[in-house]
């Protein structure tokens, strides 16, 4: 299962991973907090300004995201509808404002539903968009309460990453810290043409960006591994590690 805050990370982040094992058969499952509502809007426009409609932005970012999980064999969708607190326009209910013990709530609830061996999410130790960090709270609280599953992971963008897209989207030193700290990485290149179809599925958010330019193209060999830090674990398995089912699957 996969625990995040908004469509398109899901594909940006972890598409190669769930393309990935959904093609070796596994139950892939997506959790998406909230709705994106507070994404870009027709001919660019950002939340406040004239022509975003909140409402028709989420409408078509959750169209993006069904065709998304259909390029990367996601069957099993569940949008919690929560709505996006944005970078720095928050509406009335933010996410964001929601206290972290509710929506672990129901984040337990999907957990006891699906029962996942292992749990893909944001790094809580991460500070980047606030519905990241909430999503990654939410998401380890109700792994340790109903004890579920087996691991839990943190996505790991560290500064090998950046440096091999040419892009400085993360300070230095914070990205170094997060090299440090990678204990699994998983070689999706034999699903990387999935994962390239299911970023540019969301064209409205990344039209005329870094990452549209960066996927548009041939893709560099870095887009062809994933790499997570192992932040909860019951299985023992050593690290480095190179599967994040190491210690979970049955063998023989």
């Amino acid at each position: 299962m996969a625990v995040h805050a908004h469509p398109g990370p899901e594909s940006t982040n972890t598409g190669g991973t769930l393309a990935h094992y959904a093609r070796q058969g596994v139950r892939v499952v997506l959790v998406t907090c909230t709705n994106g509502e507070y994404g870009t809007g027709p001919g660019g426009a950002m939340p406040g300004q004239a022509g975003h409609d909140p409402s028709a932005v989420a409408a078509v970012r959750l169209d993006e995201l069904r065709n998304a999980c259909a390029h990367l064999g996601v069957r099993d969708l569940e949008p919690l509808g929560y709505h996006d607190s944005g970078t720095q326009h928050r509406g009335a209910g933010a996410f964001s404002d929601v206290p972290v013990g509710v929506v672990a709530g129901r984040i337990a609830t999907l957990y006891e539903r699906y029962r996942p061996q292992v749990v893909v999410t944001y790094d809580p130790e991460a500070r980047f968009h606030p519905d990241h960090s909430h999503t990654a709270a939410a998401a380890h609280e109700a792994a340790d309460a109903t004890g579920i599953p087996v691991k839990v992971y943190g996505i790991a963008l560290g500064a090998s990453y950046w440096r091999q897209v040419h892009e400085a989207a993360v300070p230095t030193a914070e990205a170094e810290h997060v090299d440090a700290r990678i204990t699994t990485t998983v070689d999706v290149e034999a699903v990387v043409a999935r994962k390239q179809a299911a970023v540019l599925a969301h064209a409205s958010q990344i039209r005329d960006t870094w990452i549209e330019r960066l996927y548009a193209g041939e893709l560099p060999e870095v887009l062809g591994r994933e790499t997570y830090i192992r932040t909860r674990d019951r299985s023992g398995a050593p690290v480095p590690e190179d599967d994040l089912f190491a210690g979970v699957r049955v063998k023989g």
